[in-house]
């Protein structure tokens, strides 16, 4: 939600009311007013006010860059004496955010006149691109923004256009999902999030995963985002590839939700790395199949087994939890623990520090909770591609909107912000250096050539 500042809301109805009262003063307004109450002249919408507006303002701009070109005014009498002049015009549609609004395009006669305030080619003005962009990654679909324009603006653009205008955008997906990484990332995060896209015909449930690196610095950065063709090692070992073709060298600890074949992979590209079960998914998956009634002594039994103070003080609580009337009444609950006992203990080496880094993926779940949003009122997606560009806009459109709130909260203090944070991007992670201090620790010889 869009913080308010009230201060700078203050500031800027002062500077209005200021300039209003001037305008009022000057009576300059006194005849347009009178034909807005007379009915004559109507504000927005279709050939209204504000588009007029725009047409004189830029139609007078066009004619001082032709008069800068042929080098004397309109109606100048020497205007015979220069080797070039002024040649009628030609009629132009071009789009703002106000809607389309026709233009008389001023002409020389040798043909030499470029505008520069309406290049030629152009038909789209205004940050008009930018609305579009925009609302595609609002989730908005190629469709939606078609009528959408057309009933408050009243632009008419063709869905052709509106989705050349997004694919524009292709190169710097391209680029973002290719840049170079770093050599070492201590900790990788991965999650994924469901989507509908057409493969050969049908329409099938793949899914999207999001990888988010911390760095040394303990600074958080999506890496990439994979659409996922085919379940197991052969698709993870893509990944894998081509994070390490990215510049990864190693990686110290993976968590993940018991992906198939990631193991695997993670292991043929960087042998001593360390692949961890996230534990809330493995809670979640223990207690899917719990009673309503039985949940919470469930979850509270299960406590002593992910909190225990090493593996084999959690197998103890596994057993002991597998031997009473709750676990024989839910066997499901600890198979669940068993299937996954080799991948979850690894964080019960750890101190309390790197536990709370690295034994969750809550650290990017906010994040595909923010692009659930934007993606469930869409049907399908076209391709696999089509899917990487949105989420990746989506990512950007929730970063900016997160810092121009930050930004109206600069300067004051502390405790009368309440703009949020980065949600991933540039986020650092909490309690960062105590957790990097136990990491060099156990993990010396890979850690300290980093620091």
């Amino acid at each position: 939600m869009t913080m308010i500042d009230k201060e700078a809301r203050a500031e800027r109805r002062r500077r209005q009311e200021e300039g209003a009262r001037r305008l009022r003063e000057s009576g300059v307004l006194d005849d347009l007013f009178a034909k807005i109450d007379a009915g004559e002249v109507q504000l927005d919408g279709r050939d209204g006010l504000i588009q007029q507006l725009i047409k004189t303002g830029l139609e007078r701009g066009l004619h001082a860059e032709l008069t800068d070109h042929v080098g004397y005014e309109r109606g100048d009498p020497e205007a015979a004496f220069h080797d070039n002049s002024r040649n009628g015009s030609f009629a132009k549609t071009v789009s703002t955010v106000a809607g389309d609004v026709e233009l008389a395009v001023p002409r020389d006669r040798n043909g030499t006149f470029t505008p520069r305030l309406v290049p030629t080619g152009q038909r789209r003005l205004g940050g008009l691109d930018e609305m579009i962009v925009s609302l595609y990654a609002g989730g908005m679909t190629v469709r939606d923004i078609e009528h959408h324009l057309a009933a408050t603006i009243g632009t008419e653009i063709s869905r052709e256009t509106i989705s050349k205008i997004v694919d524009e955008i292709s190169d710097e997906v391209l680029a973002w999902q290719s840049r170079p990484l770093e050599a070492f990332y201590p900790v990788i995060y991965l999650d994924a999030i469901v989507v509908k896209v057409r493969d050969g015909g049908h329409v099938r449930n793949k899914a999207a995963h999001l990888a988010v690196g911390v760095d040394m610095d303990g600074i958080k950065h999506v890496l990439g985002i994979w659409v996922q063709q085919t379940e197991g090692a052969k698709f993870w070992a893509s990944v894998c590839a081509e994070l390490a073709n990215r510049g990864v060298r190693d990686v110290l600890i993976v968590c993940c939700d018991g992906l198939t074949g990631f193991p695997e992979a993670i292991e043929a590209t960087w042998p001593e790395s360390l692949v961890q079960t996230c534990v809330v998914h493995l809670i979640r998956t223990a207690m899917r199949f719990v009673s309503y009634g039985q949940r919470k002594p469930v979850a509270a039994a299960l406590k002593p087994i992910y909190q225990a103070a090493d593996v084999d003080s959690a197998r103890a609580a596994l057993e002991a939890f597998a031997a009473s009337a709750l676990g024989k009444g839910n066997p499901h609950t600890v198979a669940a623990f068993e299937n996954a006992w080799e991948r979850f203990t690894p964080f019960l080496a750890f101190p309390p520090e790197v536990r709370r880094v690295i034994y969750t993926t809550n650290a990017i779940e906010s994040l595909n909770y923010q692009l659930r949003k934007v993606t469930k009122n869409r049907g399908h997606f076209p391709n696999d591609a089509a899917v990487v560009k949105l989420l990746w806009l989506a990512i950007c459109d929730i970063e900016d909107k997160r810092a121009r709130e930050r930004e109206k909260e600069r300067g004051r203090p502390s405790s009368q912000r309440k703009a949020s944070g980065r949600l991933i991007e540039g986020n650092v992670t909490t309690n960062w250096k105590q957790a990097l201090e136990q990491l060099a620790l156990a993990y010396p010889d890979r850690i300290t050539p980093y620091l």
